[in-house]
């Protein structure tokens, strides 16, 4: 039986957004971590930990998100681990944020002009006194517009864990276009309300951007 598309229907999809939001913040934040320590790895001293940096992030890069999902969502499976579709998708979407931003993040900390590490190394200050009091603070400010323009990529990101049935927005848009066969009206909203969230943040990546662009030129 069709259903009409009606308020139930809207509030059914709008209440998705909590989960949506909530797979964004544990693969954000996890990312996060990860990148991090990819970062360290990619300008380490250490040859070694600069190849397996560089060996992670290339795999993640070159491949797939949604053939990604699919791996790990059906290797637990293999290896006896029953995980939830939450579970899987926060893993593999927190290995595809880190390997993102441990590559931005080493491009904002390359970015910092090296004779100001060298000055640090004249003074006698260690491999990471000079990463924590120096890099890292001037490379943090450069970060934060493109790691905010990454977060819009990772929220639009969770849509593909609808294929490996964690329902979110996009997933509860296609439950109510099954139940009603209202495409246009189901997916307009679906579409409108990844715009609401995701808007604010690109607003504000590109504020960043101009005050960046406006330090730089002083």
């Amino acid at each position: 039986m069709i259903r009409s598309f009606g308020p139930n229907e809207v509030l059914f999809i709008v209440s998705a957004i909590q989960f949506t939001l909530l797979l964004s913040a544990v693969a954000f934040a996890g990312g996060m971590v990860g990148g991090f320590l990819v970062m360290l790895a990619r300008v380490s001293q250490f040859k070694a930990l600069r190849i397996a940096a560089t060996a992670f992030i290339r795999v993640f890069q070159s491949t797939p998100l949604l053939m990604q999902l699919f791996l790990i969502f059906f290797g637990f499976d293999l290896l006896g681990w029953e995980v939830s579709a939450l579970t899987a998708a926060a893993v593999a979407l927190t290995l595809h944020a880190s390997a993102f931003l441990g590559e931005i993040w080493r491009g904002c900390v390359e970015s910092v002009p090296r004779g100001q590490s060298e000055a640090g190394w004249a003074l006698g200050l260690s491999y990471f006194d000079r990463m924590g009091s120096i890099v890292l603070p001037q490379a943090t400010k450069i970060a934060i517009p493109p790691t905010a323009g990454f977060l819009v990529q990772l929220i639009k990101g969770t849509s593909l864990a609808s294929i490996i049935g964690f329902v979110e927005l996009t997933r509860a848009g296609q439950i109510i276009n099954n139940n009603t066969f209202q495409p246009f009206l189901v997916f307009g909203l679906v579409a409108a309300l990844y715009f609401i969230i995701c808007w604010p943040i690109s607003l504000f990546a590109r504020r960043m951007e101009r005050r960046l662009a406006v330090a730089n030129a002083r």
